[in-house]
């Protein structure tokens, strides 16, 4: 595909940037059907957060160029093809992993409402109804905003600049895959739709994987994509989960359990490579300190904040203390990752325990340094659950930087779930 000449001659109408309901990462599928099942009645509202506030969206991107992008995702709908691939394909090994009773209504759905509005530099977009529904805006308002910033800057350039712009790009992909390809053993998979560049980028880079590094690119997080290309789709859940889950809880004791409540009701859905503890919400050492002993028998932790080599001892030596092996276990690694650090993490653990990789925005958007002020440079977008039934969600993550929710209510979660002092660590994406 000549993306050069496509983003050069493109429009909306001929490239609206989600084509799909489906343009989305599984686990937000494997969420819902878990919420449509255990919490049909919360309302959840979700809205926009830039924490890269140097990068001024609302000057950026048009309001009415946004406005028509997030309409047309309100007028899709599932396509035949697309409901045949989720009701009868085999995803992690299971047949019809969407039960019939979601699947009807997943048929039937068109994403409910937005709310936009221009706030100085910035853009306050928000979403709000029945969490099942709302919660589907997240990962297609994130790639709308997200490509739209990088069409701000690609309008500017000329054909040959653009030709040249994703040689560079391109290359810089294709260089990091020869690296990875050394790694004997390497387990990868393409967790990028979010923050990517664009979804032709984000394409082009599945499809380099699966030449580049053949049985050890396991799939991508993109179902859309996964369908086209025939490879694996790859999830399991979130932060969403449990911060929903806290902020319903009405009292201390309930509070301190919610997150336990979320993976009792997902052992209840799923099993192997789908029962993957993410800790870190509230604070990884203390949720695995209080865990009950059957989340030992899961089959793996993704490590999603702080110091990740840090978090991989945390792991191992709770297993360990559980009387499971180690070696029997996997790792998931998924913040910020590249190939030095993935290198390294490899190294270091792969001979402990099964390591695997989750690679996100630095696959699907490292134009770093390749225009002028480094006007492509990828940054941190997120859409989070911000409230739910009137009550404010709270995230406090292993590092600080991430942290979310009032003031009150953060010191409050920290005092419930006995987080002390953490270490602040930059967030790049």
């Amino acid at each position: 595909m000549d993306i050069a000449t496509r983003v050069y001659n493109h429009k909306w109408k001929i490239d609206p940037i989600i084509r799909s309901l489906i343009d989305t990462d599984f686990y937000k599928l494997l969420m819902c059907q878990s919420v449509f099942r255990n919490k049909p009645d919360t309302t959840v509202t979700f809205s926009l957060i830039n924490r890269t506030t140097h990068v001024p969206l609302a000057r950026l991107i048009d309001e009415g160029e946004l406005r028509e992008q997030l309409d047309h995702i309100r007028s899709l709908s599932l396509s035949r093809g697309e409901s045949t691939w989720l009701r009868g394909n085999t995803f992690y090994g299971k047949r019809q992993m969407f039960r019939p009773d979601f699947m009807e209504w997943f048929e039937g759905l068109r994403l409910p409402p937005y709310h936009l509005e221009r706030k100085g530099d910035q853009y306050e977009l928000t979403f709000e109804g029945k969490w099942h529904e709302v919660m589907l805006w997240e990962i297609p308002a994130l790639a709308v905003l997200m490509e739209l910033r990088s069409r701000a800057v690609l309008d500017k350039m000329g054909r040959f600049e653009l030709q040249v712009l994703y040689a560079r790009a391109m290359t810089r992909v294709w260089e990091k895959i020869e690296k990875l390809r050394e790694i004997d053993g390497l387990t990868i998979a393409d967790f990028g739709t979010r923050r990517r560049h664009s979804f032709l980028w984000q394409d082009w880079c599945v499809q380099a994987m699966i030449e580049g590094l053949g049985e050890k690119f396991t799939g991508t997080s993109n179902c859309l994509i996964a369908m086209r290309r025939e490879v694996e789709a790859i999830g399991t859940n979130a932060h969403e989960l449990p911060m929903v889950y806290s902020a319903l809880a009405g009292s201390d004791a309930e509070l301190a359990q919610a997150p336990y409540d979320v993976l009792s009701d997902w052992h209840d859905e799923h099993e192997g490579n789908l029962r993957i503890i993410l800790p870190d919400t509230y604070g990884t050492q203390g949720f695995l300190d209080r865990a009950p002993d059957w989340l030992a028998g899961w089959t793996g932790i993704r490590i999603d904040s702080g110091d990740p080599a840090k978090g991989a001892e945390v792991a191992i030596n709770w297993w360990k203390d559980r009387g499971e092996d180690p070696a029997e276990k996997r790792v998931i690694f998924s913040d910020g990752l590249d190939v030095p650090q993935i290198q390294d993490l490899h190294a270091q653990f792969s001979d402990r325990t099964k390591v695997s990789f989750g690679w996100g925005t630095l696959l699907t958007n490292d134009f770093r340094g390749l225009v002028p002020g480094d006007a492509l440079a990828p940054f941190s977008l997120v859409c989070k659950a911000v409230a739910a039934n009137g009550r404010p969600t709270v995230k406090l993550s292993d590092n600080p930087e991430k942290a979310m929710g009032p003031a009150e209510e953060i010191a409050r979660y920290k005092r419930v779930f006995g987080v002390g002092k953490q270490e602040r660590q930059d967030v790049i994406v």
